[in-house]
């Protein structure tokens, strides 16, 4: 049985996040679903006197709050709910991915403030950056729609070393869709070089069984060449690996993610070498 797990912090945001991975365990059958909600501890009064207050108290209320939205969002399906006291969301998440079976966290992108959404989402992205199972991040208003088309983004360097091929082989064999292989850069030539073929022959190979389409597009703004792609060959997902040293780093970057994941309202799924 796969395992998805969502963070829900109440707002609209997590809610849409939550109803999508609730219809995507529904279509992948066999997956639980499990709705993780971390509370803040309990700041000191004005005089610095620790506030008296009962922990399991509130983890039993967050729990009813996270059963409420369970039957709401995710009837028929096998669920579970964790409550956990945390300065943190991300550091205890990474811990709780880390220690438990988890297969992909999925996220809203932006949380339950003004502040969060102007940060644009600032816990799901460092969760793109730290976890070690695979990320989805949902742009607000994305909805499922099932998933048979994905763009697996990359720069083409060193393929062999850089791909984290156990887990796109893992996200690929979970969806079963047809597969786009998209290299943006803007000095490509009518020909492709040496390098490029023979990166993509190694690619060709490493994703042998999903049968791969290859496209080598010259734009020069990496951002608009994968929104105009998305748009035209109809994709559900994007697969990316933010390495901290490549272009697609750069999506990463508030600003890019503000444009991808707000223009095209299509998912994206971060994955680590």
């Amino acid at each position: 049985m796969k395992t998805l797990l969502v963070p829900v912090d109440f707002s609209e945001t997590s809610k849409n996040a939550a109803r999508y991975a609730a219809a995507l365990a529904a279509s992948l059958g066999e997956t639980k679903l499990i709705f993780y909600h971390a509370f803040n501890p309990v700041a000191a009064g004005i005089d610095g006197t620790p506030l008296d207050i009962d922990v399991e108290a509130r983890r039993k209320i967050v729990e009813m709050a996270l059963h409420n939205q369970e039957l709401d969002l995710a009837p028929g399906l096998a669920t579970e709910v964790i409550a956990e006291e945390a300065d943190s969301l991300t550091e205890n998440l990474v811990k709780y991915v880390r220690y438990n079976d988890v297969d992909v966290v999925v996220m809203g992108l932006t949380g339950a403030t003004r502040i969060e959404q102007i940060l644009m989402g600032s816990n799901a992205l460092k969760m793109a950056h730290e976890a070690i199972v695979p990320v989805l991040i949902i742009p607000p208003d994305a909805t499922f729609k099932g998933i048979n088309n994905i763009l697996f983004a990359t720069d083409m360097k060193n393929v062999k070393a850089t791909t984290p091929l156990r887990q796109l082989r893992s996200l690929l064999s979970l969806f079963k869709a047809n597969l786009h292989v998209v290299n943006v850069d803007s000095e490509h030539y009518v020909e492709l070089t040496e390098e490029y073929r023979r990166e993509r022959n190694t690619m060709e190979s490493m994703l042998e069984g999903f049968s791969p389409e290859f496209y080598f597009v010259r734009i020069g703004d990496f951002v608009d060449a994968v929104n105009t792609f998305t748009e035209t060959k109809s994709i559900d997902l994007i697969i990316t690996i933010p390495r901290r040293h490549n272009f697609l780093a750069t999506l990463f970057t508030p600003s890019n993610t503000k444009r991808l994941l707000y223009h095209t309202h299509v998912p994206l799924v971060a994955i680590h070498e």
